[in-house]
């Protein structure tokens, strides 16, 4: 990469140096007077830049007007913006050029006269305030969310051209608010299990980082009754079950041999067998011993079943419906032992210190299985998003 870097400064070199003269021969009026005005600030008497300067400004104004006779002869609201732009741009121009006024060449003095374009702006910006209004007003009359949607975009330009266009504020705010599609996310039990609030809490903790966008509100409590939704997902709780408690159990043996003191060596009489010096001779003695460890396994199930319905409501319907569903599992194991402990290795005796637990209830296995059952539901609404329009 780093043999590409003197060329790219050659390059940028080489652009920097294109004189007023060559842009002007290859037709970039605009950037011609640009280089010339930035020489002549240095050096106010350079007749060729002067030259330059006088030519590019002339064309580049002879276009503008041109174009702006064309399009006031066409009288179409639709070019009121680009009649801004061209105005504003011959504004800008003569701004910059004014700076270095006034030249002097041997045979003539240039210095233009000032020319106010303050008039044309803001009369083509009133009156493309005017043409956006009522054309926004128009979009609004079809009541649909995607002409709210495209009046609220024609009531920026508005208040871009005139701030305080006949409650500009206002109507920007109720083509907002109309052009948003809101939906209300809930849960709906159709089990014979009393859930609480905090389940369904849980079920619709829900991030909606992914799925905000520009004209769609989630809503997950329906706190304004005078509020219309667009659209609903229900998430259906059908199924419930939790099953009894389980418990099983497996045993096994673990036996180890220990030394367990010592013992005398006898010579081939039956006596105690001496060393060189004198000393009884002894030698370890080992025994086996072994224990019974029992393992008991607790566990217990749970399963919540339902489906994710997404529904449109101008008109009301089913726009689709999902299955979802949802496990989980308590499992705990705890360990007894009966018999010489010694026999034990170190993994089982850490084992024995685990002792039963209770078994949750029915609620408690049904609670551990929501966040299971939330991250269901909302892969199913993150997967479904492109229904909600």
């Amino acid at each position: 990469m780093k043999k590409f870097y003197p060329l790219i400064a050659i390059l940028l070199f080489a652009a920097g140096c294109t004189t007023s003269a060559k842009l002007m021969q290859r037709g970039r009026f605009e950037a011609a007077l640009e280089r010339s005005l930035k020489e002549l600030r240095r050096n106010p008497t350079n007749a060729d830049e002067i030259v330059v300067l006088e030519r590019a400004y002339r064309i580049q104004n002879e276009r503008d007007w041109e174009r702006i006779n064309f399009l006031k002869l066409n009288n179409d609201p639709r070019n009121l913006e680009e009649l801004i732009s061209l105005y504003t741009r011959l504004k800008d121009r003569q701004s910059l050029v004014r700076t270095v006024l006034p030249l002097q060449l041997p045979d003539r003095v240039i210095n233009y006269p000032y020319i106010n374009y303050d008039e044309e702006i803001v009369a083509a910006r009133f009156a493309a305030a005017d043409y956006f209004y009522n054309n926004a007003l128009r979009l609004m009359d079809q009541g649909e969310k995607a002409s709210y949607r495209q009046a609220y975009l024609e009531f920026q330009r508005v208040k871009r051209y005139s701030a305080t266009h006949r409650e500009i504020d206002r109507m920007i705010q109720d083509s907002r608010f109309l052009g948003t599609s809101r939906v209300l996310v809930m849960v709906q039990n159709h089990t014979q299990l009393n859930l609480k609030t905090d389940f369904q809490d849980q079920l619709l903790a829900i991030s909606t980082r992914e799925l905000d966008k520009e004209w769609i509100e989630y809503h997950f409590r329906d706190l304004d009754e005078n509020l219309e939704y667009d659209y609903l997902i229900v998430a259906n709780i059908r199924f419930i079950d939790v099953s009894r408690d389980i418990t099983r159990e497996t045993d096994r043996m673990e036996s180890k041999r220990i030394q367990d003191g010592f013992e005398y060596v006898l010579d081939p009489n039956g006596n105690v067998a001496k060393d060189s010096l004198g000393n009884d001779l002894r030698t370890p003695r080992y025994i086996t011993v072994s224990c019974a460890v029992i393992e008991t396994q607790q566990l217990k199930y749970s399963t919540i079943e339902g489906d994710v319905e997404f529904i449109s409501m101008n008109p009301r319907r089913l726009l689709k419906k999902e299955p979802v569903g949802a496990n989980s599992t308590f499992e705990h194991i705890s360990t007894r032992a009966i018999g010489d402990l010694a026999a034990l290795d170190e993994e089982t005796l850490k084992m024995i210190a685990l002792k039963p637990v209770d078994f949750p209830g029915e609620f408690e296995m049904v609670f551990r299985t929501a966040e299971s059952m939330r991250m269901a539901i909302s892969e199913v609404i993150h997967k479904n998003k492109s229904l909600i329009e």
